[in-house]
C-alpha cells in the first residue's frame, strides 16, 4: 500500500472515530488513551461491538473473538470477548498481515503457516495461538478499517456455514461502525443548522434595526418637509435632502445584504492575473481613488479561483483600505498573492491604523463595526462579504499586521482539483459585477 493510500485510509478510520494515525501523532489513540472500552465515544455502539464479537466466538466455536482496528503503526482491540482488549505494535498483530484480504483468512495451525510461525502470539512469546480466522472490515469503498479475528490455543478449523456466519458478522460490524459514522455526521449538521439559525436570527435583527432607524429619519424629514412645504418655510428642501440621504443608504444597506447573500454558490474556476484583476477594480473605485490619492500597488501573479468573486472581494478589501485611512496620510494599498504546493492566497496591506487583535475575529461577522472615532459610515458588510466569498473557495480569511503598521487582510484557499468540470452560473456574479458603489465595511 503506498504512503497516499494509507494516510487517506487513516482519514478513514478518524472520520468514523476509530483509532487512527501513528503512535506519536496528534491523532493517534494509544493503549493508554482510548484501548478496549474507550476506542469509541458512542456507548450504545460498543456494546453492540461486544456483543457481536461474542456471536463470532460462539458462532465459530472459539473461545476468543476480537475487532481490531489497524493505524500505521498499532493494532488496536475496540472490541473484545474472552480476552481483555488491549493494544499492540503493528509489527506484532496477526490481522495487519490479512486485513486488507479480499476474503476470509483461516489458518488451522497458526504455527505451520509461514506468515504466522514467527509472530510472538504463536510463539508464545505473548500467547500461544493455532487456530486463527480473520474476516476483513471493509467500509463501503472497499477501505480496510481491520479485521474480525476468531481464535484457540487449540488447533481448528470452520465449515463453509461457519465461515458465512463470520463474513455475515463482519459485515454487521461495519453496519454498526457506519450508523455511528452517520449519526455522528447527523449531529454536527444539526449543530451547524443551530448555529446558523442563531447567526441568521442576529444578522435579521441588526439589519432590521439598521433598516427602521434609517426609515424612521427618512419619514421624520419627509413630515417635516411636507409642514415645512405647506408653511412656506424655505426649509423644505433640506428636509427633503436629508430624507433622500437616508434613503440611499438604507438602498446601499440593501444591495450589500443582497451581495452578501448571493456570494458563494458554484465556482467558475480559472486563471486569474492580479494585474488584471487590480487594473479593473481600480477603475471601479477611480472616484475614490482620485479624492483620497490612495495608491495601489500590485505584485502581479497568477491564482486559480472564480474571477467575478475574486474581484468582488478585493475591490471590498481595497474599498476598505482607503476609505479606514490615517488623516493626512496618503493611502497605500498593496496587493499580492500567488500559489503554494496546495493553496493559493490573495493578501491586501495597507498603511491605515490597522485592526486590534482583539477584534478581528468579530470584524469579518456580519453587521459588525468597530465604531471607532473617525471611522467612515458603512454596514459592516465588506468584510464578511470577503470572508463569505474566501469560504466559497473553502478557505478561510486571516488579518494581521502590515509592515507599514496598518492591516494585512490573507484569503487561502485550496487549489482546485483539475479533475473537477467548473460549474456553470457562477455564484457572486452580482458582486462581480461593473461599477458597484463602494460602501465602506
Amino acid at each position: 500500500m503506498s504512503a497516499r493510500d494509507e494516510a487517506l485510509r487513516q482519514e478513514v478510520l478518524a472520520a468514523y472515530g476509530l483509532p487512527h494515525g501513528s503512535a506519536g501523532s496528534a491523532g493517534a489513540t494509544g493503549a493508554g488513551d482510548r484501548a478496549g472500552a474507550d476506542a469509541t465515544s458512542d456507548v450504545g455502539s460498543l456494546e453492540q461491538l461486544r456483543s457481536l464479537t461474542a456471536t463470532a466466538a460462539a458462532a465459530c466455536g472459539t473461545p476468543i473473538a476480537v475487532l481490531n482496528i489497524i493505524t500505521v503503526d498499532e493494532q488496536h482491540q475496540v472490541a473484545a470477548h474472552g480476552v481483555d482488549a488491549s493494544v499492540c505494535s503493528r509489527e506484532d498483530s496477526m490481522c495487519a498481515h490479512v486485513f486488507r484480504a479480499p476474503d476470509a483468512t483461516v489458518v488451522p495451525d497458526a504455527s505451520a503457516d509461514a506468515r504466522f510461525a514467527a509472530n510472538p502470539h504463536v510463539t508464545g512469546e505473548l500467547a500461544a495461538i493455532r487456530f486463527y480466522a480473520s474476516v476483513p472490515l471493509l467500509a463501503p469503498g472497499g477501505v480496510a478499517l481491520g479485521s474480525l479475528c476468531v481464535f484457540s490455543e487449540e488447533t481448528g478449523a470452520l465449515d463453509a456455514a461457519q465461515r458465512r456466519v463470520l463474513e455475515g458478522i463482519a459485515e454487521h460490524v461495519v453496519d454498526v461502525l457506519d450508523l455511528q459514522l452517520r449519526t455522528r455526521q447527523l449531529e454536527t449538521a444539526l449543530q451547524e443548522i443551530r448555529t446558523s439559525n442563531g447567526r441568521l436570527a442576529e444578522f435579521a435583527g441588526r439589519v432590521s434595526h439598521d433598516l427602521r432607524t434609517a426609515l424612521t429619519s427618512v419619514l421624520g424629514y419627509v413630515e417635516l418637509g411636507e409642514d415645512a412645504s405647506a408653511a412656506g418655510d424655505a426649509a423644505a428642501p433640506g428636509y427633503l435632502r436629508i430624507a433622500g440621504a437616508s434613503g440611499r443608504r438604507m438602498l446601499r444597506m440593501i444591495d450589500d445584504v443582497l451581495d452578501y447573500s448571493t456570494v458563494g454558490g458554484a465556482l467558475r474556476n480559472s486563471e486569474v492575473r492580479l494585474s488584471r484583476l487590480v487594473g479593473e477594480v481600480s477603475e471601479d473605485l477611480a472616484a475614490l481613488l482620485a479624492t483620497s490619492g490612495a495608491i495601489v500597488e500590485c505584485a502581479d501573479a497568477a491564482v486559480p479561483g472564480d474571477a467575478g468573486q475574486l474581484r468582488a472581494l478585493l475591490q471590498n478589501l481595497v474599498c476598505n483600505a482607503v476609505a479606514y485611512r490615517v488623516p493626512g496620510t496618503v493611502p497605500v494599498v498593496a496587493v499580492s498573492g500567488g500559489t503554494t504546493a496546495t493553496h493559493a492566497f490573495l493578501e491586501v496591506a495597507d498603511n491605515g491604523p490597522g485592526i486590534p487583535p482583539a477584534d478581528r475575529g468579530r470584524v469579518v461577522e456580519p453587521l459588525v463595526r468597530l465604531g471607532r472615532a473617525g471611522d467612515p459610515p458603512g454596514t459592516g458588510l465588506g468584510l464578511a462579504t470577503c470572508a463569505r466569498i474566501a469560504a466559497a473557495h473553502g478557505g478561510a480569511l486571516e488579518i494581521g499586521d502590515a509592515p507599514d503598521g496598518g492591516a494585512t487582510v490573507t484569503v487561502r484557499w485550496p487549489l482546485p482539483d483539475p479533475s473537477a468540470t467548473d460549474a456553470p452560473g457562477a455564484g457572486g456574479a452580482r458582486s462581480g459585477r461593473r461599477g458597484v458603489p463602494c460602501v465602506a465595511s
